[in-house]
């Protein structure tokens, strides 16, 4: 199957943060309820994730990744990283590339400042 960025992005939040709530995930991914619920429902029947009664409060449904989910997440990195590689090496041109690489050592330092 191909997933979606949105799929992935959702899949790999359920793996940091699980049991997750689905309204937890819609905020966190700052979507509506209702699109989350489609996102979720995908990942479900794709069998990535389950469901289970939140012992809390049996209203709510708490969502983890299974090991088909777990396996996919682990991919998900290096899926970007060669993602943005060939888009990079397709639509960037020689001097832009230099710019990027410029700005991407200017980000990094302000990154490890304290």
């Amino acid at each position: 199957m191909q997933w979606t960025w949105s799929q992935l992005n959702t899949l790999s939040r359920i793996v940091e943060r699980q049991p997750i709530t689905a309204s937890e995930l819609a905020n966190a991914e700052h979507v509506r309820r209702q699109s989350m619920a489609e996102t979720v429902a995908v990942l479900r029947d794709s069998g990535l994730i389950t469901s289970s009664p939140d012992p809390g409060d049996a209203r709510r449904s708490l969502l983890r990744a299974t090991r088909k989910g777990l396996a996919l997440s682990g991919t998900i990195p290096a899926a970007r990283e060669r993602w943005l590689n060939e888009a990079i090496e397709r639509i960037v041109d020689a001097d832009e590339r230099n710019t990027l690489a410029k700005a991407i050592a200017i980000l990094n330092r302000v990154a490890e400042s304290s």
